[in-house]
């Protein structure tokens, strides 16, 4: 497999398992499972091979492949991954894996529609990553909403799951009607949608403010950023367990990637005009969601309004136009994709042994699931960005980024991470501690076999994360230098 081929392989291995999954009967539930996780493993392995075979001295796009797809009028299919993009793919083929092994025993109905889904959404987020064209940008941007519509939908786990469904789907694809017509504009204008050409023209200022405010409405609403947050409870509240793991993990990343690929590099005056909105709305975020967590009852809002709060401090440190920020930023976002896929696991093995989340119905855990309470108070301190694990490093840097931009805020934003450490010690010590609820659970099991093998590896990845930081910022460096050159 040559290195040039290996990104397009990478991207096209979990097509080949959906073409494979349509051709079996739907009778033959193990061998789908099977096939399916054999699909995403193979890609996590492929992935693995593009960051072995990466160069992080080199700044340019790497693995490049360019498509003719309408060459009469300017427009290829083009993919090639830098230091960021990288990352994000890798964290994508380990959570679609993970979430593969997490629905073996909690989905049976529909095993191979699901599963199909799944490699679907696997192959559209990978291109989301890797692709230097804006309009295939859009394209697959809003393509990942049709498989997360049907994961919500048909295996969501309450009544709701339609609404749910349906408010995520118009949230998402309103917000992105802007962003269509910025693109079109952009065509017309320079007649390519090239971003690495895109990159090096410059706009002129009242253009740059209208296409800024295009894209944000779209991006916003992806991160989500108050008051664009709405939809993400209720998605979360009803998806199931590997659809939450899905919807936190990578798919919360894809507003923060947008503005990493466009908003920074193609409208810096931009930018930089509307940083303090940004500040503004992501200190909000990060103090009004913290306050709402506290007095949320059930176990996925509790972490889904947590999340809210974390990606408030990603988008302080994209606008804080300087390394720090911007790489603390970047690894935020690949750890907030390691724990809360990891939190929603345990709420998910929670709910597959007890048919409820909520938070009144749990007490004295400890006792009866020791294993299971210690990851879960690992999890817990990583979510707090206790120092040691990778969450600390991502707001340790957007700390200091932020803080050469504006100490105000960064007092400001320092205010909610004791908020988030008050409701994060407050959930752990509802479910672990005090007397066990006997009166509404009886029947007490320890995590699995399996789901232990799922949990360990995102434990060691966040340790490992939080204590070599420098094996991942080198090789985001370079490309998080050429950002911050499009500002000095």
């Amino acid at each position: 497999m040559q290195s040039n081929n290996l990104l397009m392989w990478t991207s096209l291995i979990p097509l080949g398992g959906v073409i494979l999954l349509i051709l079996i009967p739907g009778s033959y539930c193990n061998l789908i499972r099977n096939i399916a996780f054999g699909t995403a493993q193979l890609t996590f392995i492929s992935s693995i091979l593009l960051w072995i075979c990466f160069d992080p001295t080199i700044s340019l796009f790497q693995f490049v492949c360019t498509i003719n797809w309408f060459p009469s009028y300017n427009i290829y299919y083009t993919i090639g991954i830098d230091g960021i993009s990288l990352f994000f793919i890798i964290l994508t083929t380990w959570l679609v894996t993970t979430c593969v092994l997490i629905s073996w025993t909690m989905i049976n109905t529909q095993i191979k529609e699901y599963l199909i889904c799944f490699l679907t959404l696997e192959f559209i987020l990978i291109q989301v990553f890797c692709v230097l064209d804006v309009i295939f940008f859009y394209i697959f941007f809003e393509s990942v909403l049709i498989p997360m519509f049907l994961i919500i939908g048909i295996w969501g786990s309450r009544q709701r799951k339609i609404r749910a469904a349906y408010q995520f789907f118009i949230y998402t694809l309103a917000g992105s009607l802007l962003m269509l017509l910025a693109i079109l504009v952009i065509y017309f204008q320079q007649g390519t949608t090239d971003i690495q050409i895109l990159w090096n023209v410059s706009f002129d200022t009242r253009t740059q403010i209208l296409l800024w405010l295009s894209f944000f409405s779209s991006l916003a609403v992806k991160i989500p950023m108050i008051p664009f947050h709405i939809w993400l409870p209720e998605a979360h509240a009803e998806a199931p367990t590997a659809g939450s793991v899905i919807l936190a993990g990578v798919l919360l990343k894809m507003g923060g990637y947008g503005f990493l690929r466009f908003s920074l590099p193609m409208l810096p005056e931009a930018s930089l005009y509307f940083s303090p909105l940004i500040y503004l709305l992501s200190i909000v975020a990060a103090v009004y969601a913290s306050l709402t967590t506290i007095r949320q009852v059930d176990l996925k809002k509790i972490i889904a309004y947590s999340s809210v709060s974390h990606m408030g401090f990603v988008t302080l440190g994209l606008f804080s136009f300087n390394l720090q920020g911007l790489e603390g930023s970047i690894i935020l976002m690949l750890s907030h994709g390691l724990v809360s896929s990891a939190l929603f696991l345990c709420v998910g093995i929670l709910y597959d042994r007890h048919k409820t989340r909520i938070l009144k119905y749990y007490g004295g855990l400890v006792q009866v699931m020791p294993i299971f309470s210690i990851l879960l108070l690992f999890f817990t301190f990583s979510n707090i960005g206790f120092p040691g694990t990778s969450s600390f490093v991502g707001e340790f840097l957007v700390l200091t980024g932020l803080f050469k931009v504006s100490s105000i805020s960064t007092f400001l934003s320092a205010f909610s991470m004791i908020l988030g450490a008050g409701y994060s010690i407050w959930l752990f010590n509802r479910i672990c501690f005090g007397s066990l609820k006997l009166q509404y659970v009886t029947n007490f099991q320890d995590i699995s076999r399996r789901e232990f093998y799922i949990l360990l590896p995102l434990a060691v990845s966040i340790l490992l994360m939080g204590v070599c930081p420098e094996i991942f910022l080198n090789e985001i460096h370079c490309s998080s230098y050429n950002l911050i050159s499009y500002f000095n």
